[in-house]
């Protein structure tokens, strides 16, 4: 052998080492992006948990506004049904707003924001609204791991060949929805 076949041989061993560990690397992190999001739908299907609680509950003392609980019925099982990041987060924005005019109802009816059964749903649904936005962070730091190892180099230059070819999305909500979720959690209803 050659000094020239040798060293031929050594870059390949070596570019095959390189492409193994970028493509370990990156599906790692493509597992941990999963793993992230499954722990998004879990807070989010206990949210979906307790809607129905919490609308029959409110249902019990206002029961002639039909059309809020249809929306949030309606909101609930778009949000359920969505599949990608990008339906979930719109569907959630969604969600958070008819929330939003269902808290807003809860409001006008000072039996309703004294009942126990009440109060612990919205207790429930405020730890909930935490969990997921703890598990949205989560998630997105993940997906801002794997797209920027994706897109530096050396691992661009092998991404496309090792059918990692586009970036994860993020999950983002809307700025008014990101309020809107958070507006029904910090009301007051001991007042």
């Amino acid at each position: 052998m050659t000094v020239i076949s040798i060293i031929v041989i050594v870059v390949i061993v070596l570019l095959i080492i390189l492409a193994i560990a970028l493509y370990n690397g990156l599906v790692r992190l493509n597992q941990r992006v999963d793993e992230a999001w499954s722990d998004i739908t879990v807070q989010l299907k206990r949210r979906y948990d307790l809607i129905p609680n919490l609308v029959n509950t409110v249902k019990g003392y206002a029961k002639h506004e039909k059309t809020v609980f249809e929306d949030v019925t309606k909101a609930r099982t778009q949000a359920i049904n969505s599949n990608s990041v990008k339906e979930t987060a719109k569907a959630e924005n969604q969600f958070s707003q008819t929330l939003k005019s269902l808290f807003a109802v809860a409001e006008n009816y000072p039996d309703l924001k004294a009942s126990e059964n009440f109060r612990e749903l919205q207790a429930e649904l405020t730890d909930t609204e935490d969990k997921i936005q703890a598990a949205r962070r989560f998630y997105n730091n993940e997906v801002k791991d794997f797209n920027t190892r994706r897109q530096t180099f050396p691992t661009r230059i092998f991404a496309k060949r090792l059918h990692f070819d586009h970036d994860r999305e993020y999950f983002e909500l809307d700025e008014g929805a990101s309020q809107a979720v958070s507006e029904p959690v910090e009301v007051n209803f001991n007042n």
